[in-house]
């Protein structure tokens, strides 16, 4: 170990960025940058001063600057931005200079002219989510501010920050509090009620580069990502017709949502380098500014359409659930005695996502059926709550009666009648008609008829995929686990989807490979019964006793009635006989009773 010294000392930290500065650039390179030099002259390095900071580094389009007092940093931060306000609003839209800052108060380590650590860190990473012409701070900073500065910040709750171990509470100053509003802007009357689902905006892609071809590469994609986010009957989508106004516009995503009354933007840039392009994607929360998903791809021209469909399939994948994700969150700080049926469905799926939880499944069945109660139209509902069943027979909840079976079988039916063109509804209804009806060859024609209207929709290919399973078609299974593992590499069904692949690997004789998938289903869900079962077989056929009799005691624990003889009341039908008649045998080998 070293025992170099290394110098510390708390600071405060401000960061600060051009928004949009390669689209400025692009425009106007030596104009726009000859005006960033003049803004730091006469705006950005005399404030920093004129409060006893220091300007630590410049970044070309930004620079950190350190603070003793983080009082000082937040006056600076506001008359900064005061100031550009100013300054832009004789200036034309599309050429406005705006800033982004973000302050926090931490320790960080000195090394010659330059500072580093965590708390560097967490100031850029709080600029990157403040909207243009914000300013985003940490709570530690908003704890030390308080009842000194005469600033109004709002508080945004708990956010995750980019390479941030733990999320951070985090507060604003929104963007124009305390300028004269800027000329042209939407009126605030006109403004457009937002809908009552989760609406979103897919902007024109900026083509960065000098190739004109890439305008009609970026516009393509565009539209094939509108329409494949239509296929998502629980989104409201604007048309491209409306979406491709803004193009070759500076916009501002919250005039955006205004003008279209949506909650959600999606917008990006595609940028050539000799034979690669670079396509960059981020989904805005009109309200805030904040910054919900962002992501790169990069790829060759040799078949720009292949990558047309990959950026595609990614972007469509990954925005469903952060949307999911996004609404869950607002839905459980709206009040308790709210009756909206759409609140009340979010409410129910935050719980039911609880997979090892009863209490928390029992509650997210009461929520869908309030929801079915206050609109009987709600196609998903029906579907999520069949699904409640399902769980709870497969966890060895409940031991499913007659009632039960028959009313599992209403919900699935209206679930079907009323969302035809629903995939969400199609599929979970098929899922519930497998697992408790044990109709599997209804269930998975409407699990089909699902992926055929909505190629995006992970949970469709996770619930295929155990269908699959159960018709034996284990190969065919992996490839819709990995498929739905694809599009949604963070969801919360992530357990589902490696146990199912490791039953998958099991059927195939590579007790092995199921093992490892076993485990990897148990990581953050550590009581999931079919993780348990499936892990407890498997190693019990690869040869591993120890871990196989581990597994095994703990699903008793949890399932003490559970038995050789009644797997049926956890299983659906599984085909060929003999598949069933080898998972049987290993679980035996673990240790569970005939």
């Amino acid at each position: 170990m070293s025992s170099e010294h290394v110098e510390r000392r708390l600071a405060a930290i401000l960061a600060a960025d051009v928004a949009g500065s390669c689209r400025l650039i692009g425009i106007d390179e030596e104009g726009t940058l000859a005006r960033l030099k003049a803004l730091r002259r006469t705006i950005f390095d005399p404030k920093i001063a004129e409060h006893h900071g220091r300007v630590v580094k410049n970044t070309g389009d930004g620079a950190i600057a350190e603070f003793a007092s983080v009082v000082d940093a937040v006056r600076c931060a506001d008359e900064i931005q005061r100031g550009m306000a100013e300054q832009n609003i004789d200036v034309p839209q599309d050429k406005q200079i705006e800033l982004r800052i973000g302050i926090h108060v931490g320790d960080i380590i000195i090394e010659e002219n330059d500072i580093f650590g965590e708390g560097v860190n967490i100031a850029v990473r709080l600029e990157g989510i403040a909207e243009p012409g914000g300013i985003s701070i940490s709570d530690d900073a908003r704890r030390q501010i308080r009842g000194k500065v005469d600033v109004t910040f709002e508080d945004l709750g708990s956010q995750s920050l980019k390479n941030i171990a733990e999320p951070m509470r985090v507060w604003r100053v929104p963007y124009g509090r305390a300028v004269p509003a800027v000329p042209n802007r939407w009126p605030v009357d006109e403004t457009l009620a937002l809908p009552n689902k989760p609406s979103i905006a897919v902007l024109p892609f900026t083509n960065l580069s000098s190739d004109p071809e890439q305008e009609y590469f970026a516009d393509g994609m565009v539209d094939d990502i509108i329409t494949a986010l239509s296929h998502f009957k629980a989104l409201f989508v604007i048309a491209r017709n409306s979406s491709f106004t803004y193009k070759g516009r500076a916009v501002d995503v919250k005039q955006v949502g205004r003008e279209l009354g949506v909650r959600y933007v999606l917008e990006g840039s595609v940028r050539k380098a000799a034979n690669r392009v670079r396509i960059t994607g981020q989904l805005v929360d009109t309200a805030t500014g904040a910054h919900l998903w962002a992501d790169r791809f990069d790829g060759g021209l040799d078949d720009i359409f292949d990558l047309q469909d990959q950026v595609t399939e990614s972007v469509v994948g990954a925005i469903a659930p952060a949307v999911e994700k996004a609404e869950i969150e607002r839905a459980k700080r709206k009040p308790t005695e709210s009756l909206d049926a759409y609140a009340l469905y979010l409410r129910g799926l935050a719980k039911s996502y609880q997979f090892a939880n009863r209490q928390a499944l029992d509650e997210a069945l009461r929520l869908f059926n309030s929801a079915i109660e206050l609109d009987p139209d709600f196609a998903a509902a029906y579907g999520r709550a069949a699904s409640c069943y399902a769980f709870a027979k497969i966890n060895g909840w409940i031991t499913v009666t007659g009632n039960e079976i028959a009313e599992v079988a209403r919900l699935a039916q209206r679930a079907v009648e009323l969302g035809r063109d629903d995939a969400l509804a199609l599929s979970r209804g098929g899922w519930a008609l497998v697992n408790v009806v044990r109709d599997l060859g209804g269930g998975a024609a409407l699990i089909d008829r699902a992926l055929m209207l909505n190629s995006n929709l992970a949970e469709a290919w996770l619930c295929g995929g155990w269908v699959k399973n159960w018709l034996g078609e284990p190969e065919a299974a992996i490839e819709r686990f990995a498929r739905a593992m694809r599009l949604s590499p963070l969801d919360p069904r992530m357990s589902g989807m490696r146990a199912g692949t490791a039953f998958a690997h099991f059927f195939l004789g590579r007790y092995d490979e199921a093992a490892s998938w076993a485990a990897m289903a148990l990581q953050d869900n550590p009581d999931y019964q079919s993780g348990l079962r499936i892990a407890a077989a498997s190693n019990a056929m690869a040869g591993r006793p120890e871990q196989a009799h581990n597994a095994m005691a703990r699903l008793r624990q949890l399932n003490p009635a559970l038995r050789i003889s009644n797997l049926k009341d956890v299983l659906p039908p599984i085909r060929p006989a003999e598949d069933l008649s080898r998972y049987e045998e290993g679980l035996r080998r673990a240790g569970l009773p005939e």
